[in-house]
């Protein structure tokens, strides 16, 4: 299987991460008014399927690393694939939440709240999990990325002053979006070896390749569409209910088209974003990621030109937005490097030259000391 080798491969992974999650949403964009949210997401889990199979049977069954998707599928343990299929359905119940969320109470509450919380509590979480990088340098790198998703929803709350007040409903969803978003990347990261090298270790045995992790996280997101989409169909948080038979009645080859298109963008991000992860670690890798906010502000301010009626001095908002994003994952991808530079501190010990166990003790604490 394909890995990543090197620190600097894994930040432009996490890029392309950045610009496929904060790019995802437009192909919704190109879907005609009467298609709702709710039947445009049936063909963006099915293309998150479509592609992570894809990359389990390419990229995921190529080279001398580890195994291929198939002899994975053989020795994997249903725990570990418990973890990554629980992964998805926690991300599908929060991607479902914050839709509703910005739709009832703006994105004005809904990304300060629901995705500042989420990359705070996921950063530490993931931190927590596997901890790699400066932690100084990390959360104030998480610090200066919040501080940019709450400038961009002041920003928004200036363009719809007025048009809307704040609910208690809007702002509870919005937090329970935040805590659940900021879980389910932990979870899928719980079911692979830190270490993608040490894959054949029998201190691994059933733990799944990355590819393996990905397609059983977009199984549990497909799978469990059939509950959460079903309902929120039937009762949407607002608007009327949408009907199960509308996705084959209004649905046009187009319509469906753009829907798996939006899937496999994402499902782009994500896999390159988990692959990294073996390198820079899932708590830079996710919050790397979460700069797709500011991808998604670029979309809105200079292409689809969604600020061109805000209030005098919205700009100079939106300058600073950027200025805090571009400082906040500098210091993302700064701490890892600062990590790999440190040198050791711990004093060297000598061994007896005849010791035949010094050389295999050796590299045992130099793993230990360096991941």
């Amino acid at each position: 299987m394909f890995i990543v080798e090197s620190y600097a491969v894994a930040v432009v992974l996490c890029v392309v991460t950045m610009l496929c999650w904060g790019s995802w949403a437009n192909t919704q964009k190109l879907a005609s008014k009467e298609w709702r949210f709710q039947l445009f997401y049936w063909d963006y889990c099915l293309g998150v399927l479509l592609l992570t199979v894809l990359f389990a049977f390419t990229l995921g069954s190529t080279g001398e690393t580890g195994r291929g998707f198939i002899d994975d599928l053989k020795q994997a343990a249903p725990a570990y694939l418990g973890w990554a299929m629980l992964g998805g359905i926690v991300f599908n119940l929060a991607n479902i939440l914050l839709v509703a969320a910005i739709d009832i109470a703006g994105m004005a509450v809904a990304f300060p709240v629901g995705i500042g919380l989420a990359l705070i509590l996921g950063v530490l979480t993931n931190y927590i999990l596997r901890p790699a990088g400066d932690p100084v340098l990390l959360f104030l790198g998480v610090a200066a990325i919040t501080i940019a998703i709450i400038i961009d929803a002041i920003a928004y709350r200036r363009l719809t002053a007025g048009a809307r007040t704040t609910s208690v409903k809007g702002i509870v969803l919005s937090i329970v979006c935040g805590v659940l978003m900021s879980q389910f990347y932990q979870f899928v990261a719980r079911s692979f070896p830190a270490d993608l090298k040490e894959l054949g270790n029998p201190d691994n045995a059933g733990m799944l390749t990355p590819y393996t992790a990905l397609v059983f996280f977009a199984l549990g997101l497909f799978l469990s569409n059939f509950v959460f989409n079903t309902v929120i169909m039937l009762k949407p948080f607002s608007g009327p209910p949408v009907q199960p038979s509308d996705y084959f009645r209004k649905g046009t080859p187009w319509l469906h088209i753009v829907g798996i298109l939006g899937g496999i963008i994402w499902g782009v991000g994500m896999s390159l974003n988990i692959i990294a992860s073996d390198k820079a670690g899932p708590a830079i890798s996710y919050g790397l990621g979460q700069g797709a906010t500011m991808v998604a502000a670029f979309w809105g301010v200079f292409i689809w030109r969604e600020f061109k009626t805000a209030p005098k001095g919205t700009n100079n908002l939106l300058t600073a937005m950027f200025a805090f994003f571009i400082v906040g994952l500098s210091l993302l991808i700064y701490a890892k490097a600062v990590e790999a530079k440190t040198p050791a501190t711990q004093p060297a010990v000598t061994q007896p030259a005849e010791t035949p166990a010094t050389e295999p003790v050796a590299w045992a604490a130099w793993e230990v000391m360096h991941g």
